[in-house]
């Protein structure tokens, strides 16, 4: 029986867990993202703590990470978040410091691969090659597994970073992210949701207006992705997506977008089963992590 560590690196909360090799959860601790020194260093002594308690060894640490990160091998920032917004973290090096202090195989990668694959292990993507995971919660970021693993390439997909058509006259909101200001974070994630109506998405009763627009904004990327990616399924994660009823409007908007022109018996028949919630709920990124463990 082997035990691995995981890590869902969040740019919120770390949440850090310890499993069998069948993903059965031993422990667990979870603790606000605060300084990188600070945050490192607790989660370093959890796994410390539980190897020397338990006085077993783990096989290997999986992150699943905010970013943007560096997961080039050959790189000599491989394993660092680089130019990520959230203050203080930018150029901070994850792996090293938990390698090192650990003395241990860790294999790193976006939080949203790490939350993909575990969805494609364990979740709504079983036995299927081809998928996205995207999360719409305090940012937006997608995973994509494209012939069983995950997308990488010349950094690794930004996919809450693409540009959305906005009509300024419906919607005169100019975006709140610091990079682009109306991209599909910058219109969709839950920050621009409070900024734009003033509250919290979730204290926001199903009949507003904002629901109608969040649902249009979220359909206009999964169209987007759905013509370039052609994935066998989506399935969206994140705080925003607790509202299970933005689901039948984005299935609807994005059907609409789409106008009836990728020929599909699984979109025009069985779009239900398209577009859907985690089947991994809230542990989708901390068992993403184990999954990246597992597969290293």
């Amino acid at each position: 029986m082997g035990y691995y560590g995981g890590v869902e690196a969040g740019g919120t909360k770390f949440v850090c867990i310890v499993t069998d090799e069948k993903a059965k959860i031993l422990a667990e601790t979870r603790f606000p993202t605060t300084l990188p020194e600070e945050t490192l260093q607790k989660t370093v002594d959890f796994f410390t703590a539980w190897q020397k308690d338990q006085r077993l060894s783990l096989q290997a640490i999986g992150i699943a990470c905010f970013g943007p990160v560096d997961l080039n091998p050959e790189s000599a920032t491989f394993g660092y978040i680089t130019s990520t917004p959230k203050p203080g973290w930018e150029n901070t090096a994850v792996t090293p410091v938990i390698a090192n202090a650990l003395n241990l195989p860790v294999f790193f990668d976006t939080d949203v691969n790490g939350a993909a694959l575990g969805e494609g292990r364990w979740g709504a993507a079983q036995d299927l090659s081809d998928f996205l995971y995207l999360t719409i919660g305090t940012g937006v970021g997608g995973g994509a597994v494209c012939n069983g693993k995950p997308l990488h390439g010349l950094v690794h997909p930004e996919m809450g970073h693409i540009r959305l058509p906005h009509d300024w006259q419906a919607d005169p909101f100019p975006g709140n992210c610091p990079f682009h200001g109306d991209c599909f974070e910058g219109m969709a994630a839950g920050p621009a949701i409070k900024r734009r109506w003033g509250v919290s998405a979730n204290t926001l009763p199903p009949d507003h207006p904002a629901w109608d627009l969040e649902a249009r904004y979220i359909a206009s990327a999964l169209a987007n992705f759905i013509l370039t990616l052609s994935p066998q399924r989506i399935i969206l994660g994140g705080g925003v997506m607790a509202q299970a009823h933005l689901f039948p409007q984005i299935r609807k908007y994005t059907l609409a977008y789409l106008s009836n022109y990728v020929r599909s018996e699984v979109l025009m028949n069985a779009i239900d089963s398209f577009i859907v919630p985690p089947g991994l709920g809230n542990q989708a990124g901390s068992l993403g992590s184990i999954a990246l463990a597992l597969q290293g």
